[in-house]
């Protein structure tokens, strides 16, 4: 086992050539290829992204998904900005909390990714849902627009991981509220070392057979493995500017909410 201890690179705040916006997964790049690198990888695997998610959390995503809106207390008439966000899974979640007098909107730098959830999102939306494509580094939208904000499993692969969080504090109101949730490193060391033959074996081989991709399933265990530690992205969320910065381990920490304000 003693190859495992390798693998975890997240644990101290990002800096430098470290940080994780000049990594794609383990491999070192300059920022404009990891850019192009994430619009590949996502293409790639858009089609089945929500059903590989369910398939390899054992559909515990859903729950985490859930926990993680439900603690950005959202109320009925907010505005709510989706960034990263894809198929839309939080989106749907956050429109059913605003309600119709609401409106969520899905900001993602992937159009095959907001595709391949359109349907779904209008099907289960219970508020207006619109759809606007960017980069999160440069959120077309002016200073103080929404009440909350929100990023889903997304934030790791923003090039440069401070800007992106600095654009959700722009566009928030005062007083609004940002949530990031994120994959982390599991707290028990025996269910790290099962976690980690189960991402680098079992996934893989898992997207290679089903997707027809094994590294874009190796790619998601690397990226998760160079992300910093829960306190190392609560430090640079309160240094873009967040305050009442907390966090909350799900599932014995595989995956992290974090709250702040503005």
């Amino acid at each position: 086992m003693a190859w495992l201890k390798t693998l975890w690179r997240g644990a101290s705040a990002p800096s430098g050539d470290a940080a994780p916006g000049r990594f794609f997964g383990y491999e070192r790049v300059d920022a404009d290829e990891k850019t192009r690198r994430v619009i590949r990888h996502f293409d790639s695997v858009a089609g089945q992204y929500d059903f590989m998610n369910s398939l390899l959390s054992f559909g515990i995503h859903h729950l985490w998904k859930r926990e993680a809106v439900r603690m950005l207390g959202l109320k009925a008439g907010e505005r709510v900005i989706d960034v990263c966000g894809g198929t839309g899974d939080l989106s749907i979640l956050a429109s059913r909390r605003v309600g119709s007098s609401g409106c969520v909107t899905v900001f993602d730098l992937n159009r095959s990714m907001m595709r391949a959830g359109r349907d779904k999102v209008m099907a289960a939306a219970a508020s207006p849902v619109a759809y606007v494509q960017g980069n999160a580094e440069a959120i077309s939208f002016p200073d103080d627009t929404f009440d909350a904000a929100m990023v889903g499993y997304g934030i790791r692969n923003v090039t440069h991981m401070e800007r992106g969080l600095a654009e959700m504090h722009r566009v928030l109101k005062p007083g609004g509220r940002m949530m990031c949730l994120e994959f982390s490193k599991p707290t028990w060391p025996l269910f790290r070392c099962l976690y980690d033959v189960y991402s680098f074996h079992i996934m893989p081989l898992l997207g290679a057979l089903l997707v027809g991709s094994r590294g874009a399933y190796t790619h998601l265990s690397e990226s998760i493995r160079t992300f910093p530690s829960p306190d190392a992205l609560a430090a640079v969320m309160r240094a873009t500017g967040f305050r009442c910065v907390t966090y909350h381990r799900q599932t014995n920490g595989i995956s992290v909410v974090h709250i702040g304000e503005k």
